[in-house]
């Protein structure tokens, strides 16, 4: 069988007004975002080869010999050293380990310094450092004159640290079969597997970088198409009068592997399609771990396991074209009760009851009744949501109704709605039905409008993190259309539109940049009045800060009403506090908007200020104080969640 180095595939891998400009801004820079997800592969490989020039420029000016000294109880230890070598030996040699102790007699002491030379030469080694000079020596004179110590001085010469003087990477098995036929899908994979490998030629060597690169090498393979891949043999050939290493690295890809069948196990009460129906790939499909992940993340959406274990079957490698992935799963109690406390500023404290039947009357549906009481919003919603079927798509049937007091007036909602949705690890797809009757009160009207409505809703996620994402995009656009007649007896049709973008990158430096874009518009004639829940508000913890929840929009009777028109926009650059708590961050922003009841009457309200971001187990809390520049005061903005 021929051999394909990597010195032959790399030569061959080089050959061959402001709202709406926000939004604008931001669609425009996807083609760079959509470039850096293209490119990720090659900037992880990329930071692991800067990690390791980092280390390599650490110990390539290893030229001045620091010194350091313990003050022990029976003795005092001085190392001569460069750092850090210096502080390698602190931790680990036991002369240094050793000198806390009260008990370290003359022998013993005899014995550690003895001991010495060896134990440095194998502290160094896995550093790259094959020829050390070693000295130690004692010195009592200090006790002599009265002082209460003896010193030990430990000097070292490293010598100079051995670099790479020649990588050989060689492939065996069915992938470099089809290599060598001339298949471009394998001479890609091939290649990037190979740009994992972080030690080249005339690279520093240390033990730590060795294993790091052999590593990134096979887990790659079996990331992708060959989880069996394993290695023929691997040496590193020292030459410690010359100073370098020959690495030697023979893989074995192993075949191929295509999923041909799903297997579930673990189910007692629940149908098998209800799991198999959410499968995020096709039968077919070249394995990838990333497969594993998507599936195992699309189980647990489903609300009917809380045991998700999902693993390819390897056992069989003479069927890998048609291999078979097992999903063990737990069914979750078939009734359950969960209560939830909160607070933010926008609505104040709240608490929730939450009760779920998750096979109502024996049926393949999902019975759940919500309740949600707070000082200023309040909820009450039953909901039926069937298993997943062909697709993963699922039917829903729901009614609620909503009481809110914000802005100076009181808006309550009831809603029937009929529709379908789908729920993947990226997108999220919402289409539905609704009849809305919604009466809205001022200090000195009240009127109830009625509306008839479909509705499609599109979310795209692509972020490094749902919790705490810092890198990435999410999508939501939504539109629709309908009937509405309102509490004058006015009546005709309308359409609804709304769109919002989130952006997060790194600005680098440990500086983190997040950007919302968000804009919405009712067509309608204007005498014909929608449904208040229907329009469009703006203030608050995730609109414009600095105001009071929904307090931005059209004015009636000194009351806030919703508009036909909103946009927001808001700029926020983050920084971790410390290295000691990273978990927490301190954060600048600049946010603007506003609701109207026409693009020719928006005046978009600024509000800025700074915040505090804790990534807690929980979920994230964000405190912010901002300042808005229209009521001309301060705010404080609070929010955090609890379930148990």
């Amino acid at each position: 069988m021929s051999v394909a180095s990597v010195a032959q595939l790399r030569r061959a891998g080089r050959r061959r007004w402001w709202a709406p400009a926000l939004l604008l801004a931001l669609a425009a820079a996807q083609p760079l975002a959509a470039q850096t997800r293209d490119a990720g592969l090659d900037s992880l490989a990329a930071e692991a080869r800067d990690e390791e020039r980092h280390e390599q420029d650490e110990r390539a000016n290893l030229f001045d010999s620091g010194s350091s000294t313990i003050e022990g109880k029976t003795y005092r230890l001085v190392i001569v050293t460069p750092s850090p070598l210096r502080e390698l030996l602190e931790r680990h040699l036991d002369l240094a380990r050793f000198a806390s102790e009260d008990d370290v007699s003359d022998t013993e002491l005899g014995r550690l310094m003895a001991a010495a030379p060896a134990q440095v030469q194998s502290l160094l080694e896995p550093e790259g450092f094959f020829e050390p000079e070693v000295e130690i020596g004692r010195s009592d004179a200090a006790a002599a004159s009265g002082g209460t110590l003896p010193t030990v001085t430990l000097r070292v010469r490293p010598g100079v640290q051995a670099r790479i003087s020649r990588l050989q990477l060689e492939l065996q098995g069915p992938l470099l079969d089809s290599v060598n036929a001339g298949d471009e899908r394998a001479q890609n994979r091939w290649r990037r597997a190979q740009r994992r490998w972080s030690l080249d030629e005339g690279e520093l060597f240390t033990q730590r970088a060795w294993s790091r690169s052999k590593t990134a090498l096979l887990a790659d393979l079996r990331s992708y198409g060959y989880p069996t891949a394993s290695f023929l043999g691997t040496s590193a050939h020292v030459d410690a009068a010359q100073a370098s290493v020959r690495l030697f690295v023979a893989t074995d890809s192993g075949p191929l592997f295509r999923v041909g069948s799903v297997r579930i196990e673990g189910l007692q009460r629940t149908p098998e399609s209800a799991a198999l129906n959410v499968r995020p790939f096709d039968l077919g499909t070249i394995f990838s771990e990333q497969m594993l992940i998507d599936y195992q993340e699309a189980l647990s959406k489903v609300g009917l396991y809380d045991g998700i274990a999902v693993e390819l079957d390897t056992s069989e490698p003479e069927q890998a074209d048609d291999a078979v992935v097992i999903a063990r799963l737990r069914e979750r109690k078939f009734q359950e009760a969960t209560f939830s406390v909160g607070y933010s500023t926008d609505t104040g404290p709240r608490f929730g009851i939450e009760y779920t039947h998750r096979r109502l009357f024996d049926t393949d549906w999902i019975f759940s009744a919500r309740a949600n009481i707070g000082s200023l919003e309040r909820s009450l919603s039953v909901d039926l949501l069937s298993y997943p079927k062909q697709g993963g798509w699922r039917h829903l049937v729901g009614a609620s109704a909503d009481y809110l007091d914000a802005g100076g007036s009181i808006t309550q909602t009831r809603r029937l709605r009929v529709g379908r949705s789908l729920d993947s690890l990226r997108f999220t797809r919402l289409v539905f039905a609704e009849f809305n009757e919604t009466a809205l009160e001022t200090t000195t009207q009240r009127g109830i409008d009625r509306a008839i409505w479909a509705n499609y809703q599109w979310t795209r996620r692509d972020v490094n993190n749902l919790v705490f994402p810092t890198r990435g995009t999410i999508w939501t656009l939504q539109g629709g259309g309908g009937y509405a007649r309102d509490s004058d007896q006015q009546q005709g049709p309308f359409g609804r539109v709304q769109g919002r973008l989130v952006w997060y990158m790194p600005l680098g430096g440990g500086w983190l940049l997040q950007a919302r874009g968000e804009g919405a518009t009712i067509l309608t004639r204007d005498e014909v009045e929608l449904p208040d829940s229907l329009k469009f508000r703006a203030g608050g913890d995730d609109s414009v800060r600095g105001y009071a929840y929904q307090s931005l929009g059209p004015q009636r009777d000194g009351s806030t009403v919703g508009g036909n028109v909103m946009a927001t926009g808001s700029v926020e650059v983050m920084h971790r506090l410390s290295e000691r708590w990273r978990d927490w961050y301190g954060a600048v922003f600049v946010d603007a908007g506003n609701a109207a009841d026409s693009w020719d009457g928006f005046d978009a309200a600024l509000g800025y200020g700074v915040g505090i971001r804790w990534r807690s187990p929980i979920g994230p809390l964000r405190m912010d104080v901002a300042y808005g520049q229209q009521v001309k005061q301060a705010r404080l903005h609070f929010s955090v969640g609890l379930s148990f």
